[in-house]
């Protein structure tokens, strides 16, 4: 899964820190998130597009894995 985190969140000039104490995670699950290393829960999904003021289908976009 893509997605915009790391654009969103620089465009708003907040740091991975800042993003990860807003949605309640640490800084390394941002980092994961926009390294598309992990993907975040639902309930994260949504903390993560309202502290970015996006939705979360502006924020994340499904791509399905080649075979």
């Amino acid at each position: 899964m893509k997605n915009k985190i790391s654009e969103l969140r620089k465009r708003m000039g907040m740091s991975q820190q800042e993003l990860a104490q807003r949605c309640e995670v640490s800084r390394q699950t941002i980092n994961a998130i926009e390294n598309d290393n992990y993907d975040p829960t639902l309930a994260l999904a949504f903390r993560l597009s309202r502290t970015l003021e996006v939705t979360v289908d502006q924020l994340f976009t499904y791509e399905e894995a080649s075979r």
